[in-house]
This record gives C-alpha cells, sequence and structure tokens, in this order.
C-alpha cells in the first residue's frame, strides 16, 4: 500500500456538522434576517410573506434543476436576481452580507469536533495535504468565512465547492479536480464524507481510498462500501499510519 500522501474532505457533516435540520425554518430565519437588513439600507421590498415565499420558491426550483441537470447553482445568484427583480440596487459588498445573513442561521447550528485543529495540525505537520471537496450552493466565500470563524481555513489552501465548478459528487470530474491541484495520486489519498452515494461511491469510482464518517454507525448499502468507517475525525491519524 501506498504512503497516504494527501485527506480530501467534504464539508456539512464531516468538517462541520449541523446535525438534523428543519429547513423551512432555516429558510424562514434567513429570509426574516435578509428582510430586516433590506428595510434598515431603505431598498424597496415587499410585504414578508411575499419576501420569503419568493425566496424559497427559486431556491426549491433552482435545487430541483440542478437535480435534473446534475449541474450546481450558487444561491448568490438566486438571492442577486430576486434582488434586481425587486428594484433593490445593493453594492457587492451589500449582496455578500445579504448572502452571509441568509446563511447565518445554518452557522448558528454548527458544531465542530472537539481538537479538531489539533487533529489536522498534527496530519498537516506529517506531510499530508489537506483539501476540500463539498457539493454547496453556499457561495464559496460564505463557506470560507464559516471555515475561518472555526479556526479551520488555514489547513485547506484548496477548497473545492460545487457551486463554483458546477459538478456535484460523485462526478468523477469535481475528485479529479482536487487531486490536480494538490498534486495528489488518488490511490494514495483519503475522501472523507459522510455520505454514501456522493462522498463513498464518487470517491471510489475515482480510485480514492474511501473514509464513511458514521457517528452511529448506522449507514450502509448493499452496493457502496467505504474502505473505512470512523466515528470521529480524531480516527484518521491511525488509518494514515496503517499505510505509512
Amino acid at each position: 500500500m501506498a504512503r497516504i500522501e494527501g485527506i480530501l474532505f467534504d464539508l456539512g457533516d464531516t468538517l462541520i456538522d449541523f446535525g438534523p435540520i428543519d429547513t423551512i425554518e432555516i429558510f424562514e430565519q434567513g429570509a426574516r434576517s435578509t428582510y430586516e437588513y433590506l428595510r434598515e439600507l431603505g431598498e424597496p421590498v415587499p410585504p414578508f410573506g411575499q419576501y420569503h415565499r419568493g425566496q424559497l420558491r427559486a431556491i426549491r426550483l433552482a435545487y430541483l434543476v440542478s437535480r435534473v441537470t446534475r449541474r450546481e447553482f450558487n444561491s448568490a445568484d438566486i438571492l442577486g436576481r430576486l434582488s434586481l427583480g425587486w428594484g433593490q440596487q445593493l453594492s457587492p459588498a451589500q449582496l455578500e452580507h445579504l448572502t452571509w445573513l441568509w446563511y447565518k442561521p445554518l452557522h448558528d447550528r454548527a458544531t465542530v469536533e472537539p481538537g479538531l485543529p489539533d487533529v489536522l495540525a498534527g496530519l498537516r505537520d506529517r506531510g499530508v495535504r489537506l483539501g476540500i471537496i463539498s457539493n454547496t450552493f453556499i457561495p464559496g466565500h460564505i463557506l470560507d468565512r464559516h471555515l475561518d470563524e472555526e479556526g479551520l481555513l488555514d489547513f485547506f489552501p484548496d477548497r473545492i465547492y460545487s457551486c463554483d465548478v458546477r459538478y456535484r459528487k460523485p462526478n468523477g470530474r469535481i475528485f479529479r479536480l482536487a487531486l490536480e491541484q494538490l498534486d495528489l495520486t488518488a490511490s494514495a489519498t483519503l475522501f472523507v464524507g459522510d455520505t454514501l452515494t456522493a462522498d463513498i461511491l464518487g470517491a471510489n469510482r475515482a480510485g480514492l481510498i474511501s473514509v464513511l464518517k458514521d457517528p452511529a454507525g448506522t449507514r450502509y448499502h448493499r452496493r457502496i462500501r467505504p474502505r473505512h468507517r470512523i466515528a470521529r475525525l480524531a480516527e484518521l491519524p491511525a488509518i494514515v499510519d496503517e499505510y505509512a
């Protein structure tokens, strides 16, 4: 077995844990925060119910289209188009802040495994290159800000977000792009994720060494099998040791 050269991570519920989410509640909280911000700016806004429904319909439609076309969308583009449609004139900085406020209810529910920065620092000090591949319609600069707040951003100089490259795991192109950027060999690279159908299937097809993060030990699929299973990211150094 080749020595491990790098580890690529999924983001949501792998590096940053969001847990069970009430999507409707999250969207309503995000809509209310952005609505109040627009009112503070003096921008024209419809009644809140119309504003919230418009946001929700637009995101749901974009999500459905992305699943049919297998091409990712960027929620900032949706929010920007809605803003223009309501006659608002936002600067790039204001639109970025609006997007952050829209994401913040999810951000506020997030947790990070205790001691994770130490685990990542130990891996990096061993010469293991670290990167991220995330399926997400949240803009990359928003996720980068969240990672920075958690003290994780500096560990990941290379981050591939599906909303930027427009294709999603398990599409092999997103894995190949990450390997090229980090100058890694698939057979000497771990991929750590929490989903079988996107993370593990994609990693297996791309020739990476798949690691399923499954704290409850309940995720199984008859045909999709990870090479390794872990409950916590703190178990990764021991897996790297197996390939030393």
